[in-house]
């Protein structure tokens, strides 16, 4: 298409004898085009003088305007050095005369037109930088370098910034970048001659473009974002800087960083230094905090540049006022600050996009996103209007008639209506972003501590989580609405004194506080779960970033099972280049998913059923999860796997998917080293010593203590041999020792073993096998008296911890475990679950129906009061000392009126199903000996 056939609109002549002026230089155009020559220069001094020095270029511009920049840009690239100064002066001119062309007549969205005009500052800095850095390497000044280092500045980068790093440079936009060198392509002895040469090539860089001459200038060059201006020189070493991020960085740099790129220079070395400052730019939690850093530096500079009146149009900063383009960046940035680090696809630097995506995510709402990106788009488009008049670097509206004439001329509008339009996105773009940032304070809640004692609420002072001022001042803003919902508990003075041991646990309070009062309603979830949950609370103040989960947009979905949890963990692991990183996103990952059972148990959206199931996916997800990158690890100095590869076999309650909140993991690593003796790697290990080893590694990801504690405890005990065998098994020896030396308990201990993770062959066959080993005949009545004697031998080694024990004890959960295990054992089956292994032995005649549902109604009581008791305490609950909520929660999942009533009725379904399980020890399965 023409771009004639394109155009949607066309401006008007304030001055229409300068207009017909300017479309009297190029008589050939045709009839829309000239109106569009005399509009434009009618209305703009600074365009009427571009057409008047290009006239001769605008037609074959705009036959094609596209091409024409190509042609432009591509003849720039074949200027001699000593020529480029002229050269980018004109494509500066001619860019900046299409470019508003293209804008005033529509054929060019906003996003075409910041984009080419940003691609034109891309190339005239690397244009320019290679002049220069040429000029030092021709001069032999630059150590080590040759004219074949001049496409990478020798080492240099300049990072653009701002509008610029976003790629949305408005019309007549200085640009903003810092320049850095990569000190590590220097001997320590050439340092500083590297360092002298990089800062005169920036200087002069910066010169080319920034000096007004006869031709003009090209870009104004702002070099004063780098680290401490005031005392660094215009180009400084990369590790310099980060070192000052490190240390030093504020709020207002993280912010700048998001728009962040290299744009000039070695282009590579850029890209290694943004990847070092990610965890200065994107915190690993929910950075809330970083909402009371932004709304003071917008303050700051309401009140530096006097903007904090009232909208008024006349003279109004479209960029830095009221309802402005400032406003919507620092609405997005925000949250991509609060959000980004945990959610890597929310790091745009576009603002319109990352507006979408933001709400596509949930922390927007949707109408709000499109709103706002509305607002931007119109409001940069009254900003270049302001701009083209006459080139000049402001953001203010007009004071004069004559100054709305020409903007409305470039808008090819009438003033009033423009003005109408004006306002009314102006006032709605304050509106939606001043909420966000200062909520009306209007319905701030009283104090309510009448009821609570104020002994207990004093002592908070002296809590390491209230010891910074800026925690305290946070604090102090959201401890009113804290005191009143504590008020309103059941037991106000049980759910303070649970909140007290919360905030005395709680190492630091910024991040948490400022959670809180972005977020209100967690309030609610903190004082549920302190007031129910103690263990969950105690878990809660050592970990308070799994609150990021709860407002993270999926807290509340349903259950994604093991499959969708492992692609989500995979993910996680992807990102992270380190292993010990890796190891610590795994922990937090994995932390978030156990908060997240808890919460929805404590909340009764999910039962002690899901809960145990749910626990038994995560810990499988994290076991599969942590494997590959263990074994990649490991590989990097050992070399791969030797043979087959190995596989990780859960037992226990991992195997048959029945976990609680504070469950060990069993575990067995098998492998199958298939004849080959040694690995390849720079340290070579012999088999079975590779596999013993990367079991340690293994059983070290997950139980070794991190910065975010640890996973897993693991016991590999139930491995042939136990204790006394290797850690890794071979498939071999696996399968000798289960078929000619495995004890009865192993046997049973296989009833419930499950392929986790590991080499896919591999782990069928380990399971076809187990299959085999339970299907084999064997004399029933041994394996009767081989599980009397087991059970007199628990019942010794282990005594109940009380009547509310659910897990210890005759007829409680490890026996009636235990029987189910026998059940499948002797009916041959394969069945993993205690219902599935009491319907084995209902099947096969050795129980009765009524038996089998006695005995799973008995397991079932004590499965909820097992998991509730873990949930509430972390071990045995005692009644009086979890509290009037965790006795109501216990009620609540166990279906009893009282505690009393509870505690009967799970001692006599234990009493009964002990007799049961004695019972049946005594019996033959039918038909059997």
């Amino acid at each position: 298409m023409t771009f004639e056939s394109r155009i949607s609109r066309l401006p008007h002549a304030f001055d229409s004898d300068l207009g017909q002026e300017a479309s009297d230089l190029i008589p050939s155009l045709s009839a829309d085009l000239s109106k569009l020559v005399a509009g434009t220069a009618g209305s703009s001094p600074y365009l009427k003088g571009l057409i008047t020095r290009e006239a001769a270029w605008v037609p074959e511009a705009l036959d094609d305007p596209e091409t024409a920049v190509r042609a432009l840009y591509a003849g720039l690239r074949e200027t001699a050095p000593d020529q480029m100064p002229t050269a980018l002066r004109q494509g500066k001119r001619r860019v900046a005369l299409l470019t508003a062309l293209a804008d005033l007549s529509g054929v060019w969205k906003l996003e075409e037109v910041t984009g080419t005009l940003t691609d034109f500052a891309d190339l005239a800095s690397q244009l320019a930088l290679e002049t220069t850095i040429g000029a030092e390497i021709r001069r032999k000044k630059l150590p080590g370098a040759t004219e074949d280092d001049i496409p990478t500045a020798g080492g240099m980068v300049s990072l653009a910034m701002g509008k610029m790093g976003a790629h949305e440079l408005n019309y007549s936009s200085d640009i903003d970048l810092i320049c850095l060198f990569d000190e590590t392509r220097f001997d320590p002895d050439d340092y500083h001659d590297a360092r002298a040469s990089f800062i005169r090539a920036t200087r002069k860089m910066a010169a080319m473009l920034n000096d007004i001459t006869g031709d003009g200038y090209v870009f104004r060059t702002d070099l004063r974002l780098r680290p401490d201006p005031a005392v660094t020189p215009v180009c400084i070493a990369m590790e310099t800087a980060e070192r000052y991020y490190e240390s030093l960085g504020r709020t207002w740099e993280r912010a700048a960083y998001i728009k962040a790129r290299p744009s000039a220079g070695d282009l590579a070395a850029g890209e290694r230094f943004l990847d070092t400052l990610k965890p200065f730019v994107w915190r690993k939690h929910l950075d809330f905090a970083a909402i009371q850093d932004a709304h003071d530096m917008r303050l700051r500079i309401r009140a530096h540049k006097g903007l904090g009146g009232p909208i008024s149009l006349d003279g109004h900063n479209m960029k830095l006022g009221r309802g402005g383009i400032r406003e919507i960046e620092f609405f997005t940035q925000t949250r991509q600050i609060i959000s980004g680090g945990r959610d890597r696809s929310l790091r745009d630097r576009r603002t319109v996009p990352a507006l979408g995506l933001l709400a596509q995510k949930g922390w927007v709402p949707e109408d709000a996103a499109e709103t706002l990106a509305d607002h931007y788009r119109f409001h940069r488009e009254v900003e270049h209007r302001v701009q083209m008049v006459n080139d000049a670097q402001t953001h203010l509206l007009p004071k004069t008639p004559d100054g709305w004439g020409r903007i409305a001329g470039l808008m090819g509008r009438d003033v009033q209506e423009v003005q109408a339009e004006l306002r009314e996105r102006l006032t709605e773009v304050h509106e939606l972003t001043e909420g966000f940032f200062a909520p009306d304070a209007s319905g701030e809640v009283q104090e309510t501590s009448e009821a609570l004692d104020q002994a207990v609420i004093d002592r908070w002072a002296t809590y390491p989580a209230l010891r910074s001022p800026r925690a305290v001042e946070i604090f102090e803003r959201v401890k009113p609405e804290i005191l009143r919902r504590l008020a309103e508990t059941a037991r106000p003075d049980e759910a303070l004194l649970a909140l007290d041991g919360f905030l005395k646990g709680l190492p630091a309070g910024v991040q948490l506080f400022s959670l809180f009062e972005a977020n209100t309603h967690l309030i609610d979830l903190l004082v549920d779960i302190v007031g129910t949950a103690p263990a969950l609370a105690q878990h809660l103040s050592r970990n308070s970033g799994v609150f990021d989960a709860v407002i993270g947009g999926s807290f509340f979905t349903e259950w994604p099972g093991v499959d969708g949890l492992r692609a989500e963990l995979a993910e996680r692991l992807a990102a992270e280049e380190d292993y010990e990183h890796a190891l610590d996103t795994a922990r937090r990952w994995g932390k978030e998913w156990q908060f997240r059972i808890g919460v929805h148990h404590l909340r009764g959206i999910i039962d002690a059923q899901d809960a145990g199931s749910q626990y038994a996916d995560l810990a499988q997800s994290v076991v599969a999860g942590v494997w590959p990158t263990v074994v990649a690890h490991f590989a990097q100095k050992h070399g791969p796997e030797p043979g087959r590869g190995a596989m990780v076999l859960g037992m226990g309650s991992l195997g048959a998917r029945r976990l609680n909140a504070t469950s060990d993991l069993d575990l067995i690593v098998i492998y199958d080293a298939d004849g080959v003796d040694f690995s390849e790697g720079r340290r070579p290990l012999a088999a079975r010593a590779y596999y013993a080893r990367l079991t340690q590694a293994l059983v070290t990801a997950l139980s070794a203590p991190m910065a975010q504690g640890r996973l897993y405890e693991v016991d590999m005990r139930l491995r042939p041999s136990g204790t006394q065998g290797p850690v890794a098994t071979s498939l071999a020896s696996f399968r000798n020792y289960q078929l000619n030396e495995a004890w009865t308990w192993e046997h049973l201990a296989l009833t419930r073993a499950r392929p986790i993770v590991g080499d896919a062959s591999l782990m069928e066959e380990v399971e076809a096998f187990r299959r085999e080993v339970l299907a084999q005949a064997r004399d029933q009545a041994q394996v009767r008296q081989d599980v009397v004697e087991m059970r007199e031998r628990i019942a010794a080694a282990k005594t109940p911890d009380g009547p509310w024990d659910a897990k210890i004890g005759g007829g409680r959960l490890q026996d009636i475990e235990l029987l189910s295990q026998t059940g499948a054992l002797l009916a041959g089956h394969a069945r993993r679950t205690v219902s599935e292994g009491l319907q084995a032995g209902v099947a096969n005649g050795w129980l009765s129906a009524a038996e089998g549902a006695e005995l799973m109604a008995t397991y079932g009581l004590c499965w909820q009061v097992q998991l509730a008791s873990k949930l509430l305490s972390g071990s045995t609950i005692v009644p009086q000392d979890i509290g009037a909520g965790g006795r109501a929660f216990l009620l609540r999942e166990t279906g009893h009126e009282d505690i009393d009533g509870l505690l009967a009725d799970m001692g006599a379904g234990a009493a009964g199903a002990a007799e049961t399980i004695t019972n049946a020890l005594e019996r033959a399965p039918s038909g059997s000996a």
